[in-house]
């Protein structure tokens, strides 16, 4: 069951990211709101519930895992269940912050050419496409700024 959830859940948030993508130059609309309202609000929100859903499942299945050290949360990562919490955990943060990063460039003043690298970043390595984008908004802004 690990496996096929796993295809599952990475194939659901590869495809909330490339609805991301595809609203985030639109123009404001029902069209974007409904892509921005599916991948940013309803896959991180069906992405956390298979989350909930790991969690109690694999409660407990990992003797010696916890956050005490590094020792710890390798053991706690270790068995398949954790791994796929963890994941998807990723996949739901990563989807939310990609989503405030639209919203936050779609405001008055703030340049939508700052995502045209981070939204890529954040898919692949979240907090880096973060800073990616958070670093190319000041950039975009000062230089927009006498």
């Amino acid at each position: 069951m690990p496996e096929a959830l796993f295809s599952f859940v990475s194939l659901a948030a590869s495809v909330a990211w490339l609805l991301l993508a595809l609203a985030a130059p639109m123009p404001m609309g029902a069209a974007r709101r409904a892509l921005l309202f599916a991948a940013g609000r309803g896959a991180p929100v069906a992405l956390c519930a298979v989350y909930m859903v790991l969690l109690a499942r694999y409660w407990g299945t990992t003797p010696g895992g916890g956050f005490r050290s590094l020792g710890t949360v390798l053991v706690l990562l270790s068995a398949p269940g954790k791994m796929l919490g963890a994941w998807t955990h990723f996949l739901a943060f990563d989807l939310l912050v990609g989503r405030w990063m639209v919203d936050d460039a779609s405001v008055p003043g703030n340049a939508r050419l700052a995502l045209v690298a981070a939204l890529p970043a954040t898919f692949l390595f979240g907090p880096f496409g973060l800073l990616l984008y958070l670093t190319g908004r000041s950039l975009l802004r000062s230089r927009a700024s006498p």
